[in-house]
């Protein structure tokens, strides 16, 4: 079963402006901006505006509309951030095994610096 939606979570906050955000590129259903806590020297997050929990919920009940324009608004926000001449990594978290902090579909964009090997081998 699919976790539930909080509507008090931090990024539902941010999108109702009950918390500041530092705003990257908005579309009408998506909201990029600067993660606060950032691990690489780019380090932005695109959420869609719906209330989902995650990549599951979000393919699953969201609009072809909301679904194109996800996709779009993390293109268009690497290129804002200077993110795609050196490369830049995409990541989702989703669920209790993958470290998902906040119960709303953020999608991660990382880059300005070598980032690595994404996970590694077991036993390294």
């Amino acid at each position: 079963m699919a976790e539930a939606y909080d509507p008090n979570n931090v990024f539902a906050k941010i999108l109702r402006g009950e918390l500041p955000c530092k705003k990257v590129h908005e579309t009408r259903h998506c909201l990029a901006f600067h993660d606060i806590n950032p691990l690489a020297p780019i380090h932005v997050l695109v959420i869609p505006k719906g209330a989902y929990v995650s990549m599951e919920d979000f393919s699953a009940k969201a609009s072809a509309e909301e679904q194109a324009d996800f996709i779009q608004a993390i293109g268009e926000t690497a290129r804002i951030v200077g993110a795609v001449a050196g490369g830049y990594r995409i990541l989702a978290n989703s669920g209790a095994n993958a470290n998902q902090e906040v119960p709303h579909l953020h999608m991660h964009i990382f880059g300005g610096r070598y980032l690595g090997r994404m996970l590694k081998k077991e036993g390294e």
